[in-house]
């Protein structure tokens, strides 16, 4: 790459950075990350279940060259940190990140991914089967093709494709394999805590090819509201609990209302519900004929941007109260509110930041226009990265998420193969090339 031994590749402009450039797109194997990820995907890698997807991770990043970090995660210990957060309980878990480059004055890089997907549900309302890649209609479905395995394999393959360009970073580029991510990041916690924190990351979250500078955060609530049993032949006898939970439900509404007028925010302006309450299950009674005896009801409570956490946990608490005490018996039996399982924190990059100038510079070198900028409603792990790992991150991946979490989960090919040129090329202009 050049006549003099160790000189530096020029960062931006100049016609032997552009040549490193197209030798690295070049060098991206479509096939071979469609092919790995069909065998990620065949994987049942479910919350709690990781460990067998991230072995195979692991493996991978071996036959790519990349020097493997591998290593057990102490769930006791990690416990003790206040950004700890998971839902399901682990035997086991594996932490996996993958190295190349060199600390010569060039910046670093983390990709972060996750191999965790969620449970498939009523696998009869599949037209595809979950757990064995299909690759139809410019799409590879499967549970955890858009969420986010696919955007994981994006991530591996264009250290690939640097590695088999020949090309030395001046920085190290860190691709990073986590678990648990779907019930609050603990895999990314305990990279952080390893000691991989970067000038800059990139979660492969799927951003409808969106780069995305800011995540809101979401935290999960159980409410239990206590009634009084009684056979259903005397009904009156009783407080029935879902009689009580709509009013709470009316005020949760209201609050939702009030708080996403409240926080405006550009980046989320195409959203009505930036910050949405979701209760997502609701639990009463053991016995068609009786009076329930207690309702528990459980959500996801979103937290915008630079909101007080603290404060809207307080909104939150008062609108349930508040509604209790309009009527006579919650007034003398209080609905309880608890905080558990996922927490998500939200995080912003600023959008002059040369990470975000990097990554949406390589878009449009790759797409041949200029890229969206925006925030995403979901929480994910750059708010671990932020907040805990003090490293400038946006997301940006394949496929869109309104696909996840469903039947018949989807990733377009065509997105895959933007992202992982993408990415390849922010690696090499943000970590720098030496020659």
């Amino acid at each position: 790459m050049s006549d003099q031994a160790g000189a530096e590749v020029p960062m931006k402009g100049g016609k032997l950075m552009r040549e490193v450039e197209e030798q690295v797109l070049e060098a991206i194997d479509v096939e071979g990350m469609l092919e790995f990820l069909c065998d990620l995907i065949a994987v049942p890698s479910l919350v709690g279940e990781e460990t067998a997807g991230q072995e195979l991770v692991a493996e991978q990043m071996e036959r790519l060259g990349l020097d493997v970090d591998l290593w057990e995660l102490d769930f006791g210990e990690l416990s003790q940190h206040p950004a700890f957060s998971i839902e399901e309980q682990r035997e086991r878990g594996l932490g996996v990140v993958g190295v190349m480059g060199e600390d010569a004055g060039g910046r670093s890089l983390i990709l972060n991914g996750h191999v965790d997907v969620v449970p498939v549900g009523d696998e009869n309302l599949w037209h595809y089967p979950p757990w064995k890649a299909t690759v139809a209609e410019g799409r590879v479905y499967g549970r955890g093709a858009v969420d986010m395995k696919g955007g994981l394999c994006c991530a591996l393959f264009a250290a690939k494709a640097l590695r088999d360009a020949g090309v030395r970073l001046k920085g190290r580029l860190m691709v990073e394999s986590v678990i648990g991510e779907e019930d609050g990041g603990v895999g990314t916690l305990a990279a952080v805590l390893r000691g991989y924190r970067a000038d800059g990351g990139i979660v492969a979250e799927p951003t409808e090819l969106i780069v995305a500078p800011a995540q809101a955060g979401a935290f999960n609530f159980r409410v239990t509201i206590p009634g009084k049993a009684a056979h259903g032949c005397v009904r009156e006898e009783g407080v029935s609990p879902i009689e009580k939970f709509l009013p709470i439900h009316e005020a949760l509404m209201a609050l939702e209302r009030e708080r996403n007028q409240r926080h405006q925010d550009p980046l989320y302006a195409r959203y009505r519900l930036p910050n949405a309450l979701c209760i997502g299950n609701l639990r009463a009674g053991t016995w068609a004929s009786s009076v329930a005896e207690s309702l528990v009801f459980e959500g996801r409570y979103g937290i915008a941007v630079g909101e007080d956490q603290s404060a809207a946990r307080r909104a939150f608490e008062k609108a349930v109260a508040g509604a209790a005490r309009t009527d006579p018996w919650m007034r003398e039996h209080p609905p309880v509110v608890e905080w558990w399982g996922g927490q998500f924190f939200p995080a912003r990059t600023s959008v002059d930041h040369p990470l975000v100038e990097t990554v949406t510079g390589a878009f449009q070198e790759v797409v041949g226009e200029s890229a969206r900028v925006e925030g995403m409603t979901y929480g994910a792990d750059m708010g671990v990265l932020v907040n805990v790992g003090h490293t400038p991150t946006v997301l940006f991946g394949p496929g869109n998420v309104r696909v996840a979490h469903r039947p018949d989960e989807y990733v377009p090919i065509e997105e895959l193969e933007v992202v992982v040129r993408t990415l390849a090329l922010a690696a090499l202009r943000f970590c720098g090339c030496a020659a």
